[in-house]
C-alpha cells in the first residue's frame, strides 16, 4: 500500500518529532528486530502519521445530532428513589415529536433500556464507568418519536449488559413485581419491570446472549430478540456486533408486534442491515391481528412445531419449569398445531463455543469499544473505556461478571490468538445450519426460555462473593444464547408460573421461547399471538 502523506510541512502545527530510537523501542515492544536503515527511513513516515492521528483527534466528531425543537427533552430526572418501580427506572424524561410521521404508537408510553443513546440524556449502561451525556439519537429512537409515540425515560440495566440477575445495576437492584426479593432477569431487567407493572406500555430491550428473553420470561411478558439485522443497532452500546439485538418488550403480542413495525427496517448506517431503500417494510401488527381474526378455533392448522428435545437437558433444568412448559406446547396442538420431537445435538454442546466466543470478541468490542472492521456510527463518547485494554480504576468499576469476562478475554487472547476465534466462528455457523436444517422441517421450534426460575437477589452489588454472584447464572443462557449466536429470531412469552428453588411458597412466572426462520419474525408473532388469545397464562 502507498503512503498517502509523507510531508514535513504536516508538523507546522503540531509537534511530530518521532526518533529512530522510538521506531526501534516500537519494535522492540512487538517482539521485532529491524535493521538501523530500516527504522531511519520508517521515521518520518511515523512521523506524518504522528501529525495526521493529532490533526484528526483535534477535529470534532460527526454525529447524526438531533432536531430538538421536533424532539424536546423535558423533566430530567436523575435522582430517583430506588424504591419506586421497584427500581426500574435510570433516569426519567419526556420526550415526544411535536411533528410525527405517523399515530401508529400515539398515545403509547415507552421506555428505553440504557444503553440505548438518547441525546442530553445520561446513557450508564448500568455502570459508573463513562459519565457518557450522548449527543445523538438511537435510530431506535428517532423512529419511536416518529410514529407518535412518548418516551418516559431509560430502564435501568445491568452493569455493562453482562448480567442475567438484576441486582448489578449502578442504579441498584431490580426487584420482580411477582416477589421483591427475587431477580428480574437481565440485562433489560428495568424495562422488563417497568412494562411488567404498566408503568409503561412498552420498552426496548437489547439482548446478546438472552437479555431481552430473560428478564421477558422472569416478569411475565412478552419480549422478541428479532432476526439478527431486522433492527437497526445504531446508536445503542453492544457486546459483540454479531450476537447484538435490539428488540421489543411488552405486556400483550400484539403491542410487541406493533412496537416492531415501528423499529423494523435498514437505516443506512448499521453494516448489519442492507443499505437499500426498497427493504420492504411489513406489517406485523396488521398481519397478527388479522390472523386472529380470521383464524377460527383452530388458528394454528398447518403449522408444524419441533419440540427441541436438546433444549430440556441442562443439567440445571428445573423439573417444575419443563413441566409448565409442557403443558403450553400442548395447547399448541389444541390450537391446530402437529407436535413432534425435534432432535439438535448441536444445541447441547454450544455452550462450549459461546464460553469461548464472547469473551474473545466481547474484550475487543464491548469492553474496549473497538470498532474496527465495522462500517456504522462508531461509539466514541464513553472515554473510560477504549485505548485497547482497561484501567485500573476502570476494571475496579466493573461488575463480577464483568472484570470475568475481561480476564476470560486477555487470557484467550494471549493464550490462543485469532485461531480460536476463527473455530468458534465456524463451529457457530454450523450451529446456525443445523437450525436452519431442523427448520425446513417445522414452522417453529419450541422450549423454555429459561432453565430456571428467576433467583434470589443480593440487597447490593457488594453483597454476596464473587463466586456465588457468578454461579447464579450458570445455565441461564444454555435456550437463549444459541439463537443470538445464529441470528434466527427467538420470542418469549409467559406460559404459567412455578415454585421458587429455595422456597415452594413463591410463585414465579415461566416463559416459552419460540424460535422461527430468519425474517420470518411475523410468523412466530402469529403463533404467540394464537396461544396468548386462547389461554390466560396467570391461571396456568
Amino acid at each position: 500500500m502507498s503512503v498517502p502523506l509523507l510531508d514535513d510541512s504536516l508538523a507546522t502545527n503540531v509537534s511530530t518529532n518521532v526518533s529512530t530510537n522510538e521506531v526501534f523501542a516500537l519494535c522492540r515492544k512487538a517482539g521485532l528486530k529491524v535493521s538501523e536503515e530500516f527504522a531511519e527511513a520508517c521515521r518520518p513516515v511515523i512521523a506524518s502519521l504522528d501529525g495526521c492521528a493529532k490533526i484528526i483527534m483535534a477535529r470534532d466528531d460527526h454525529f447524526p445530532g438531533p432536531d430538538e425543537t421536533r424532539y424536546p427533552r423535558k423533566d430530567i430526572q436523575i435522582a430517583i428513589d430506588p424504591s419506586i418501580d421497584g427500581g426500574g427506572w435510570a433516569t426519567k424524561v419526556t420526550v415526544k415529536s411535536t411533528q410525527p410521521e405517523n399515530d401508529m404508537l400515539q398515545g403509547r408510553t415507552l421506555a428505553l433500556k440504557d444503553n440505548i443513546a438518547l441525546a442530553g440524556v445520561r446513557c450508564t449502561n448500568g455502570t459508573d464507568l463513562a459519565g457518557w451525556i450522548p449527543e445523538f439519537d438511537a435510530t431506535v429512537v428517532k423512529r419511536i418519536l416518529d410514529c407518535g409515540g412518548t418516551i418516559l425515560g431509560k430502564a435501568a440495566c445491568e452493569s455493562g449488559c453482562w448480567s442475567t440477575v438484576s441486582d448489578t445495576s449502578i442504579t441498584g437492584p431490580v426487584r420482580n413485581l411477582y416477589h421483591a426479593k427475587y431477580s428480574c432477569g437481565g440485562s433489560s431487567s428495568g424495562s422488563a419491570r417497568l412494562v411488567a407493572a404498566g408503568t409503561v406500555d412498552m420498552a426496548l430491550g437489547g439482548d446478546q446472549g438472552g437479555s431481552i428473553r430473560i428478564p421477558a420470561s422472569s416478569c411475565g411478558i412478552v419480549g422478541l430478540k428479532p432476526t439478527w439485522g431486522l433492527v437497526p443497532y445504531t446508536g445503542i452500546l453492544g457486546v459483540w456486533a454479531v450476537i447484538d439485538h435490539v428488540g421489543p418488550m411488552a405486556r400483550t403480542v400484539l403491542d410487541c408486534a406493533l412496537l416492531l413495525e415501528a423499529i423494523a427496517g435498514p437505516d443506512g448506517i448499521d453494516d448489519r442491515q442492507p443499505h437499500v431503500s426498497w427493504f420492504r417494510s411489513v406489517p406485523y401488527s396488521k398481519d397478527v391481528r388479522q390472523h386472529l381474526e380470521t383464524a377460527g378455533p383452530r388458528p394454528l392448522d398447518g403449522i408444524k412445531v419441533g419440540v427441541l428435545e436438546e433444549g430440556f437437558q441442562h443439567p440445571r433444568q428445573d423439573a417444575h419449569v419443563a413441566r409448565k412448559v409442557r403443558q403450553s406446547i400442548d395447547k399448541l396442538e389444541e390450537l391446530g398445531a402437529e407436535i413432534h420431537s425435534c432432535y439438535i445435538p448441536e444445541h447441547r454442546d454450544t455452550e462450549l463455543a459461546w464460553m469461548c466466543a464472547l469473551p474473545a470478541f466481547a474484550l475487543t468490542q464491548g469492553l474496549v469499544l473497538n470498532s474496527s472492521g465495522r462500517k456504522e456510527l462508531a461509539m466514541t463518547g464513553p472515554a473510560a473505556l477504549g485505548n485497547g485494554g482497561l484501567s485500573q480504576s476502570s476494571f475496579d468499576a466493573l461488575n463480577t461478571a464483568g472484570q470475568n469476562l475481561y480476564l476470560r478475554g486477555l487470557f484467550l487472547r494471549e493464550t490462543y490468538g485469532a485461531a480460536l476465534v476463527s473455530r468458534c466462528t465456524n463451529l457457530l455457523r454450523k450451529l446456525s445450519d443445523d437450525y436452519d436444517a431442523a427448520l425446513r422441517h417445522f414452522d417453529v421450534l419450541v422450549m423454555p426460555t429459561t432453565p430456571l426460575p428467576p433467583c434470589r437477589i443480593f440487597r447490593s452489588r457488594s453483597e454476596g462473593s464473587i463466586f456465588e454472584r457468578l454461579k447464579r447464572t450458570t445455565g441461564i443462557t444454555a435456550n437463549t444464547a444459541p439463537f443470538n449466536a445464529s441470528g434466527h429470531p427467538a420470542l418469549s412469552i409467559p406460559v404459567g408460573f412455578s415454585p421458587a428453588l429455595d422456597d415452594p411458597s413463591i410463585r414465579l412466572p415461566v416463559g416459552l421461547q419460540l424460535v422461527g426462520r430468519k425474517f420470518e419474525d411475523a410468523l412466530l408473532l402469529k403463533v404467540a399471538a394464537s396461544w396468548a388469545e386462547r389461554y390466560d397464562w396467570k391461571v396456568q
